[in-house]
């Protein structure tokens, strides 16, 4: 007789998902249900656009859940990223991009008005954008804004200008779709540089629907993935905004002096903007999580069914083969440390969100490493995956032809680079500041690479090389020293699991 064999589900994957998504099981059981009906083949952006429409309306997560209910907000991440290995990014983005960097710098940025503007918003099912990123600047530039917007006192008013063909907003999700957009730009005030501040401003004419006078916008065109999202270009030829326009929580203008006013001494705006991020940061490690166990389980009941005649044994399964059973072991238990240690970063920023207090500089740090490593876990754990099942991978609706879901996780809220220098950068700076000495806890790999670094640096400045070149002149142990840090900041948060970056998959 031959024999069958029974489904089983990863390792302590609870179905390929996250075991704390039953939390809140009345509120989860009706938000999934809502979104259930997510389609992504055939879909026009408006089609997409549409059905985030009702999804914001209805007001099963309000735009301030991200400071009130932070934990309903990343709760609703990883619900929809559970369709992206069937849809994509696309809506997941698009999702992402309304809840968390527009309306959650709204949150962050403005005053009482603008919260009221923002309720206003959402009950009328309206979308909004968010203006950051521009063709020259853009994920591997960190926070450079060239958008200008100038105060003009005999208006008072902003007029917000793109300067150069480099400084129009690139990539800038729901885009095209948008009605509202959080649009960052570098303030003057008479002779006053002010630096980056972001605006609150209508992308298109609330009467009639179209795009607002002075801007113009284009779509970046088609996608390897994700093509239900649309990604525009947008440029701003003397843009004027009311004064209200201005997220003013942390500074203003007084109308009647002509100046700019602080609200917080101390507080760059810019930073208040860096600080969205990390919800945004912590939302994708946990997406990018969410999709490989997603896509384990998907893959896992195939293989689990899959006939494979291994030395003449016509009754053997393909997760028989060895290296692929060892795959789903090692793998689940890989995800389940890293999902830990993302979940942690998680209840710590949601006490910060509740308290409106700045996160710590060592929770910053470890959000970073979050969003690094849990990408980059997700990332290697596909691929090897990949390679173990054959043409399964090569089928439609398998969820592999979706995996660049996780190259949009890899550059979204901070390149994985970019975040990779900062913490390099940091961690030297401690190493130079302790006069070459590791500091308390630091392990041998971090010593060792800064070390390098240092030598490097050195030689380099010998050579006439400038601070930037020289830095630059040692990509590879920079590099060498973030993985460093990353391995002992997650060892330290999880007791030592999941902190072996080079695991055996």
């Amino acid at each position: 007789a031959r024999r069958t064999r029974p489904m089983q589900a990863l390792p302590a994957m609870d179905g390929g998902f996250a075991p704390r998504d039953a939390e809140d099981g009345s509120w989860a059981s009706s938000f999934a249900s809502r979104v259930a009906d997510l389609r992504s083949e055939g879909v026009t952006y408006e089609d997409s656009a549409s059905f985030l429409r009702a999804l914001t309306k209805s007001g099963m997560l309000r735009f301030t859940d991200i400071r009130d209910r932070p934990d309903r907000f990343f709760l609703a991440h990883r619900l929809l990223a559970r369709h992206a290995p069937e849809h994509g990014p696309g809506f997941w983005i698009r999702f992402t991009v309304q809840f968390n960097l527009f309306a959650g710098t709204v949150v962050a940025l403005g005053g009482p008005e603008h919260l009221k503007q923002l309720d206003a918003i959402q009950d009328a099912g309206q979308l909004g954008c968010f203006g950051l990123t521009e063709r020259l600047a853009g994920v591997n530039s960190g926070l450079v804004v060239n958008t200008t917007a100038r105060w003009d006192p005999a208006t008072e008013t902003f007029i917000i200008n793109s300067p150069n063909e480099g400084s129009a907003k690139n990539w800038i999700s729901q885009g095209l779709c948008a009605e509202k957009a959080v649009c960052v730009a570098n303030l003057t005030v008479g002779h006053q540089r002010c630096g980056p501040h972001a605006f609150l401003i209508d992308l298109r004419d609330p009467r009639d629907g179209r795009l607002a006078a002075g801007i113009t916008v284009g779509d970046m065109g088609r996608k390897t993935t994700g093509n239900d999202l649309d990604n525009a270009w947008i440029e701003f030829y003397d843009v004027r905004v009311p004064k209200s326009a201005l997220l003013n929580r942390y500074g203003d203008v007084d109308a009647r002096s002509g100046r700019y006013v602080p609200a917080v001494e101390g507080a760059r705006t810019m930073d208040m903007i860096g600080q969205r991020l990390f919800t945004g940061r912590v939302a994708v490690a946990q997406a990018a999580l969410t999709f490989t166990r997603g896509l384990f389980a998907a893959t896992r009941a195939y293989s689990d069914g899959k006939r494979c005649t291994m030395r003449g044994d016509a009754g053997q399964f393909l997760s028989d083969v060895p290296q692929l059973a060892a795959l789903y072991a090692n793998a689940g238990t890989r995800l389940d440390a890293m999902d830990a240690f993302v979940a942690g970063c998680e209840a710590e920023l949601a006490t910060c969100l509740v308290r409106r207090a700045i996160p710590p500089a060592a929770l910053t740090r470890a959000i970073a490493v979050a969003k690094i490593r849990a990408v980059e876990t997700s990332i290697a754990s596909c691929h090897a995956l990949k390679q173990e099942v054959g043409s399964y991978a090569l089928m439609a609706g398998a969820g592999f032809e979706n995996t660049d879901f996780l190259q949009c996780c890899k550059f979204a809220e901070g390149d994985s680079r970019i975040l990779s220098q900062k913490l390099a950068r940091d961690a030297f700076g401690e190493f130079v500041e302790n006069k070459g000495k590791a500091p308390r806890g630091w392990s041998k790999a971090e010593t060792g690479a800064c070390r390098r670094v240092a030598r490097t640096v050195a030689d380099a400045t010998r050579a006439g090389m400038g601070k930037s070149a020289a830095w630059d002149s040692a990509w590879v142990d920079v590099y060498a020293l973030a993985d460093a840090v990353c391995d002992r900041v997650v060892s330290e948060r999880t007791g030592g699991r999941g902190g072996e970056r080079r695991a055996r998959l």
